[in-house]
């Protein structure tokens, strides 16, 4: 069966109005909403995934509040700029806690050109654990060298709560929202999504070995953990050129829409 085409919604024509270097981080950020939803990885219409525009103005771009993931398309992505004003107007708000969580990351990093926020079950679970996320498996020890964690501090709309979230992630690539969620950053859309892909992946293993109780957990070695940290420091990260070409093309079977 094939997929439903995703909903037309009637946006000006944003292409002819920003650069092509602009397009394409407009393009791959689309792809991200998109495998997202298809992931089931969304919240409604909540939670943020967001780009910075290339150029030296530090725009960046984000969902327009109130579509749906699967509609997001790359001309619906709202350009704004630092103090979280729209600078490129396509008809559609943001929501203020996207701004003040990705806001703050990439005005703190440099390097964090993309930034991804869940809420996913196995995500939102892991948060509420106190150990955090234990090194469980092959998977999670990719990540548990590069991991921060932030406390909740209520609905992510105070301003100031940024400098402690950013001062809590550090140079870190993953972080734990404590009671809250996941998030993760990257040079390109590409990181982002696969750091993501595999800090979901982690926590769901997690939460189905806890039902066999935290007593009867197998942990691996201390020096095979260290092993694999090294290994992982080692490599180039070169997987994302295979990975991301490769989702690109299952979406395109299953609806190339976001490319619009």
């Amino acid at each position: 069966m094939s997929a439903a085409p995703a909903i037309k919604l009637p946006i000006n024509d944003v292409r002819a109005r920003v650069s092509p270097e602009e397009w394409q981080v407009r393009v791959d950020l689309a792809a991200a909403y998109r495998l997202v939803a298809l992931h089931g990885w969304d919240d409604l219409i909540y939670t943020h995934l967001s780009a910075r525009v290339p150029g030296p103005e530090h725009h960046f771009l984000i969902n327009p509040f109130g579509m749906m993931f699967e509609e997001v398309t790359a001309s619906s992505l709202v350009k704004i700029d630092s103090q979280g004003e729209i600078v490129l107007d396509i008809g559609w708000k943001i929501n203020k806690a996207g701004f003040v969580i990705h806001g703050a990351v990439h005005a703190a990093r440099d390097d964090a050109h993309a930034v991804l926020h869940t809420h996913t079950e196995a995500g939102m679970a892991v948060s509420a654990q106190k150990f955090g996320l234990l090194p469980l498996d092959q998977t999670a020890l990719f990540l548990t060298h590069d991991i921060a964690y932030h406390d909740f501090e209520g609905i992510a709309l105070d301003m100031d709560e940024r400098v402690r979230l950013v001062g809590d992630l550090g140079t870190k690539n993953n972080m734990i929202l404590r009671n809250h969620g996941l998030l993760t950053c990257g040079r390109t859309v590409a990181d982002a999504f696969s750091r993501m892909f595999f800090l979901e992946k982690s926590c769901a293993a997690q939460i189905k070995a806890l039902t066999a109780g935290y007593e009867n957990l197998h942990f691996p070695s201390a020096e095979s953990q260290a092993t694999v940290e090294a290994q992982v420091k080692a490599f180039s990260g070169g997987g994302n050129a295979l990975e991301w070409p490769a989702l690109l093309r299952k979406l395109d079977r299953i609806d190339p829409s976001y490319r619009e």
